[in-house]
């Protein structure tokens, strides 16, 4: 067997995954900038929402969990794994398109049911014709991540990582024209989505191609393999659309508070560049891993990527999650506060950026060990913790409203999240010693976590030194490098120093 990688795979989809964000802070900082919290940015928050609602719920939940695992193990065997993939992309397709054409004609359903505090104010029938725009996003990206499933099983990340890069460059360039135009913003970013998922797509079509993997989208059959994958895909998909009813019922609740749809949406996409560099690129690159050694029956392989997997995003995550917790209205405010962003707005989205922030480890180690259950193909068990969860999130999230307000969904979302993470946990037990983690990853852990709080002291104390620069104009953007410079290099140098990781034998570690 030709083994992935592990760590440089890691960072392959990391670095790609960092570019996207850092161009989507760019695009971030244009809509608050240029559109504002309000009215027609709580539409545009809830309009995006559905394509990507039913993207994880198609492309990311069920076939990630189905379709990678057996392409895996089919091209590991060397059965037949192109025709597997035709016969899945057939399927998808046609049912992806019907799932459009529903869309189409019910989409007032789709937002009254995802954001019922619109209903009776103008944000209502915005939302319903900006969601009739963006909505054939979702073909172009189900099928994308199709292609990418494909490049990742065979070990190849880099076009599959680069891919979302093309959607913030579609939208910056968007916005960028619409402004300098003197056209409506949102319209341009709107209409820039699914011309993004077009470039998205071709890129990984065209690197499958290359990889040697041709595809082509022709009439469904119904073979035992593709009713094999929707067995386990449904589960999977239920439990992806478990997460996303979470999602939506966060997004219910903040409805009723005009803004609060907007503070949360940007403090999501804080929040989310660390899930995304760290917790997407291990869940991306161990699920094939994992499948293809248990393929092989080797145990100890296995349980030293799930090891190396998990002490990578630790190293990588507590550290981030402190810094949320630490210097939350630092990063807002230089981040967002400019044009239709006030200084009221960078004070919610930064309560919202806190809270996140101790739920952070969990959305992280929630990628790390999902994969245990989708490489042996259960996706029963996550969808019954997902269903629990989903419980515990919209208990909290209506029960606490009335007590905290629109900070609910944030709270609900963090507890939810841990929960999720204790449930994964104790079922992988039944899964012996390889869903254990080693000796070397128990020694390094809470010295990760010492070093981590330890950084979130000199990150308050650096922050002190500097208040008056960061709210300075010119000057905050250097105040903010400086302060997370200073908390990078107190972080890594007291890691070194007490042994919680060391950056040599950790990619040498990862083969």
């Amino acid at each position: 067997m030709k083994p992935i990688r592990l760590i440089r795979s890691f960072l392959t989809v990391g670095f790609w995954t960092l570019a996207s964000r850092i161009l989507g802070f760019a695009r971030e900082i244009m809509i608050l900038s240029l559109i504002g919290p309000g009215a027609a940015l709580d539409a545009f928050v809830a309009a995006f929402r559905l394509p990507n609602m039913f993207r994880r719920f198609f492309a990311e939940g069920a076939f990630n969990a189905a379709f990678v695992p057996m392409f895996s193990k089919k091209y590991e065997a060397g059965d037949d794994p192109q025709a597997f993939a035709q016969d899945a992309l057939n399927g998808l397709s046609l049912s992806v398109l019907i799932l459009i054409a529903v869309a189409m004609i019910f989409m007032p359903g789709f937002v009254w049911l995802t954001a019922e505090g619109f209903y009776g104010d103008p944000r209502f029938d915005v939302t319903v014709g900006y969601g009739r725009i963006v909505f054939p996003y979702i073909l172009f990206m189900s099928l994308a991540a199709l292609f990418s499933g494909v490049l990742n099983a065979t070990g190849r990340f880099a076009a599959a990582a680069a891919a979302p890069v093309l959607l913030n460059i579609f939208a910056v360039a968007a916005m960028t024209f619409g402004y300098v135009l003197g056209g409506e913003v949102v319209t341009w970013l709107l209409w820039a989505i699914p011309v993004a998922g077009i470039a998205q797509l071709a890129l990984v079509w065209v690197a499958a191609e290359r990889a040697g993997v041709t595809l082509r989208i022709g009439r469904p059959r119904w073979t035992p393999d593709m009713s094999h994958m929707v067995r386990v895909a449904v589960p999977a998909a239920l439990a992806s659309g478990v997460m996303q009813i979470n999602l939506v019922v966060g997004q219910l609740v903040a409805s009723r508070t005009e803004s609060a749809v907007s503070w949360l949406f940007a403090a999501d996409r804080l929040y989310q560049l660390p899930l995304g560099v760290v917790g997407i690129a291990v869940g991306i690159v161990l699920l094939p891993e994992l499948s293809r050694r248990l393929k092989a029956g080797d145990d100890a392989g296995a349980r030293d990527a799930y090891s190396r997997a998990g002490e990578f995003a630790l190293a990588l995550t507590i550290p981030c999650a402190v810094a949320f917790l630490a210097i939350p209205l630092a990063l807002v405010s230089v981040m967002y506060e400019r044009g239709a962003t006030t200084a009221e707005d960078s004070q919610a989205i930064a309560w919202a950026v806190a809270i996140y922030g101790l739920g952070l480890p969990a959305f992280v180690l929630q990628k790390l060990l999902q994969p245990l259950y989708f490489a042996r193909e259960d996706t029963k068990s996550p969808f019954r913790f997902a269903v629990y969860s989903m419980i515990i999130n919209a208990g909290l999230a209506f029960g606490l409203h009335p007590v905290i307000g629109w900070l609910a969904p944030a709270v609900a979302t963090t507890v939810a999240g841990w929960a999720m993470v204790a449930m994964l946990a104790l079922g992988a037990r039944e899964f012996g010693e390889v869903a254990r983690f080693d000796h070397r990853f128990r020694a390094s852990a809470p010295r990760i976590i010492v070093a981590a709080i330890l950084m979130g002291a000199a990150l308050l104390s650096v922050q002190w030194l500097l208040s008056d620069v960061l709210i300075t104009a010119g000057w905050r953007y250097l105040a903010l490098l400086a302060l997370i410079s200073a908390g990078a290099v107190v972080y890594f140098a007291i890691g070194q120093i007490i042994g919680a990781f060391n950056l040599r034998s950790l990619l040498k570690g990862g083969r």
